[in-house]
């Protein structure tokens, strides 16, 4: 009995911190669980401490309900770390989602870095401290980070690779003292978007992750689809490219080599080598941040080079994306990352290339859509590995909070 109740208390949890607040039909509702059962759980999570009243629902023509929701003044802390192939940010959440310590970003190359590893535990070392947050606060912390990643055995094959007897997830808890969960970036942002995005309550969904790099994250039937070994969603790896250039996969014609940000900065400089005009060349040639934030900022200001040079990659993203429909017929594609800040720039030649490549009667009604998350989308599907992998006890440890609040009636 207790283990079911564990198991309610833990869906009541993800509930709140995925959706607000909600009332305890609601949540009747979500979890098929009776009034009298959520009634009791919840009364328990507020006695603890971990949930606290909102506020009244909006009227339906009865009794407002009143709605609940977790308590961010709890010491409860979530850790988000979000990598790419050169850059590592990381972040503390509370229960409701807000930054507790300024999000930092820092220089972290993956490829042929032996001191990787060190490098990042350092940084999380010194972010708790500045933080000032104590370590046992902290429920664990969740990492997306590009490469091969086996999440059931905690492995990324393609980086951190200098250990051949431990996985880097359990190195990482060993090293941290915390409690650590790895996936791969793109599918971790397709979960953020499954749960605060434009995948919420959508059933089958392609998050396309641009980056330095082009993944791919799959909703299917409303969960992450991994595929049998757990690599699905090699987008990027997909033979549309007419170029003879070489790809970081060591193969030739990967879409990649045509639709990356990375490519598109480097077609930007050839276009400045070739003498063409643009606010990027002074942008490159004293950088103040990464290359590709600033060809996205230049973007946004109007700069027609770095329009240009956008443009030309989102088309052939748009063109791998024509692909993908006509495999997965998908309800809606979601243009997520660090891409994503372009904004509506990225849809007009990525719905051109759809257009020119797709079966109209296919596409017909599949929207296309930009990321309300953005850049932020990493970072939260790095909190909902935490959310998702972590037993009752972890997220809602006894110690964490001060004098409980009593509650001796609880209104649905």
């Amino acid at each position: 009995m207790k283990i079911r109740q564990d198991h309610l208390k833990k869906a009541i949890f993800k509930l709140l911190y995925y959706n607000g607040a909600l009332s305890v039909a609601e949540l009747s509702m979500h979890t098929n669980k009776s009034v009298p059962n959520i009634t009791s759980v919840m009364g328990g999570l507020l006695n603890d401490g971990y949930a606290v009243e909102h506020g009244l629902a909006p009227s339906t023509g009865g009794r407002r309900a009143v709605t609940y929701r977790l308590n961010k003044k709890i010491k409860a802390y979530f850790m988000a770390v979000a990598m790419d192939q050169f850059i590592t940010r990381i972040v503390v959440y509370n229960l409701a989602k807000e930054a507790v310590h300024p999000e930092t970003a820092f220089s972290l190359p993956l490829q042929d870095n032996p001191e990787a590893f060190q490098q990042l535990c350092v940084a999380i070392d010194r972010y708790i401290t500045s933080a000032n947050i104590k370590r046992e606060s902290i429920i664990g912390a969740g990492i997306a980070m590009p490469g091969f990643i086996d999440v059931e055995k905690g492995v990324n094959a393609s980086f951190f690779t200098d250990d051949e007897h431990t996985g880097l997830r359990d190195r990482l808890t060993h090293r941290l003292g915390l409690p650590v969960y790895i996936e791969n970036d793109s599918s971790a942002i397709a979960i953020a978007e499954l749960h605060f995005g434009s995948a919420k309550g959508l059933r089958d969904v392609m998050v396309v992750n641009m980056g330095w790099g082009i993944g791919l994250g799959m909703i299917v039937n409303g969960s992450l689809f991994r595929g049998h070994n757990g690599y699905a969603g090699e987008f990027s790896h997909i033979p549309l490219s007419h170029s003879n250039k070489l790809c970081s996969c060591g193969k030739r014609g990967c879409m990649e080599v045509d639709a990356s940000l990375l490519v598109a900065v480097e077609n930007a400089k050839q276009a400045i080598a070739e003498g063409n005009t643009s606010s990027l060349e002074r942008l490159f040639a004293a950088p103040t941040k990464s290359e590709g934030d600033h060809l996205i900022d230049a973007a946004r200001k109007g700069d027609q080079l770095a329009i240009t040079a956008i443009s030309d990659a989102a088309f052939m993203m748009g063109k791998g994306i024509a692909t993908l429909i006509h495999i997965m017929n998908p309800e809606r594609i979601v243009l997520s990352g660090r891409g994503a800040a372009i904004g509506k720039l990225l849809l007009p030649p990525v719905q051109r290339a759809i257009n020119e490549f797709c079966i109209p009667k296919l596409v017909e009604h599949t929207t296309v859509v930009v990321s309300d998350l953005g850049y932020e989308a990493e970072l939260l599907g790095a909190v909902s590995l935490i959310i998702e992998n972590s037993t009752p006890h972890q997220l809602m440890k006894s110690n964490l909070h001060g004098k409980p609040q009593i509650v001796t009636k609880l209104i649905s």
